[in-house]
């Protein structure tokens, strides 16, 4: 069955700011609303492994819309950290904070784990995505030019995969692209669908 038949009487409501995953979502052929309410407190338990976070985050972000969601609409979260050296590489507060992460990355493997929250009725699923991604050494002046020009603030990890960073740092990596962008959306179409059948 196509998902898009699966769907026909339901409403997929997509809680997320980011453009990224709104293309994403929308490449499926899939309609659906986006809702946006504001922040939501990114703080996780310590000693949560890695693999962990992004699910535990993209429940907590579910939280303040399930009383408000109808009986027929199925409610998507997600949030995207990246993992480098026993730490998470957030959103970077600055340049400098940017900078310093590139730095980290440049020449290095890192993970980008994506987790996601389906919710529907009293129904809650989650998975994840992890992919492995492998840069080549940079410059100084590459990740100022990058960062001056890009400026990604509002990527984890301080960096697109999608923008003049992916083609000319990124050499290569294990897993879905389009995960690294912040959407498994291959993961996500059949997780939706084996979610429509329980």
């Amino acid at each position: 069955m196509l998902l898009k038949d699966a769907l026909k009487d339901k409403i997929l409501i997509l809680a997320s700011k980011s453009p990224r995953r709104q293309q994403l979502l929308a490449e499926l052929g899939l309609p659906f609303e986006v809702r946006s309410n504001g922040e939501v407190d990114e703080n996780f338990p310590a000693n949560l492994p890695f693999e962990q976070i992004p699910e535990y985050l993209a429940i907590k972000k579910s939280e303040p819309y399930r009383e408000f969601l109808g009986t027929n609409e199925i409610l998507i979260t997600s949030d995207t950290i990246v993992w480098i050296n026993n730490k998470v590489l957030g959103k970077p507060a600055d340049r400098l904070e940017a900078v310093e992460m590139l730095k980290q990355l440049s020449g290095n493997k890192h993970f980008v784990v994506t987790g996601v929250a389906l919710v529907y009725g009293d129904k809650v699923h989650t998975f994840s995505a992890i992919t492995e991604v492998f840069f080549r050494h940079l410059g100084m002046d590459e990740i100022e030019y990058y960062v001056d020009a890009f400026k990604p603030y509002d990527k984890a990890g301080a960096y697109g995969i999608q923008e003049w960073i992916g083609y000319a740092a990124v050499e290569r990596i294990e897993g879905s692209y389009f995960n690294v962008m912040g959407l498994p959306v291959q993961k996500l179409y059949s997780e939706l669908l084996a979610f429509l059948k329980e």
